[in-house]
């Protein structure tokens, strides 16, 4: 009676059937209930290293920024812990082939600095998003019984309609997410909006913790977008 019992139970529902995530597509999160979401990822600045004048300037800027939206927005950051063993064997490598004696010896000592440092703190990476949301009125309207007749007779006017309440819809999304844009240059900050593939990767990463795998964003590097701190 257990097994029979067993054998008829349920398999336990993946974390991605809990989600509210319909599907991703075009730089775009569409949600279960019809409306989209588009990630920003921004960089990050020193305050405290800024003169009091610079400061000042500066939330003045942010409280000017927040006062110009007639949305919600959400700023999220996420904090992992950096592991750079991988940095530290490309430097044991260069220094395996370095010949000259004083530039060995230097890599030597930094090697050994860094690898005590982490021993007794942890460096961690800071990383800055802004969640920018857009819900059109359409996917605020349920749908009666004769819509819903009349779409499931119709699939082919069913799967157009869609694309093109998306394809509005993705596009007023934009205008705010430009507006964003606008507004973080203005305060010295850089973004970059997140692609098909890094959403995709950043939700992964997200529920996915120990898998250790980064987000990979073009020209990272350039944009010096992380912060990395102890």
């Amino acid at each position: 009676m257990q097994s029979s019992q067993m054998s008829g139970s349920k398999p336990p529902a993946s974390t991605q059937a809990l989600l509210d995530i319909a599907e991703i597509k075009e730089s775009t999160i569409v949600m279960k209930d019809g409306s989209l979401r588009a990630i920003i990822v921004v960089s990050s600045t020193n305050f405290s290293l800024k003169s009091g004048e610079e400061q000042n300037a500066l939330i003045s800027s942010y409280q000017s920024f927040l006062n110009s939206l007639s949305f919600s927005i959400q700023i999220v950051m996420q904090s992992r812990k950096l592991d750079i063993h991988s940095y530290l064997d490309k430097l044991r490598a260069v220094m395996a082939e370095q010949t000259n004696d004083l530039l060995r010896m230097q890599t030597e000592e930094y090697i050994e600095y860094i690898s005590k440092l982490i021993e007794f703190a942890s460096i961690m990476n800071k990383t800055f998003y802004v969640i920018v949301p857009y819900t059109s009125g359409a996917a605020l309207v349920r749908e009666g019984f004769l819509s819903k007749l009349g779409k499931i007779f119709n699939p082919v006017n069913k799967i157009s309609a869609k694309e093109t309440e998306f394809e509005r819809s993705r596009e007023l999304l934009y205008q705010r997410v430009n507006q964003i844009n606008g507004n973080l240059n203005g305060m010295g900050l850089k973004s970059i909006v997140l692609a098909t593939e890094e959403l995709i990767e950043l939700l992964y990463n997200s529920y996915n913790p120990s898998a250790g795998s980064q987000i990979k964003i073009s020209h990272l590097e350039d944009l010096d977008i992380a912060e990395a701190s102890q």
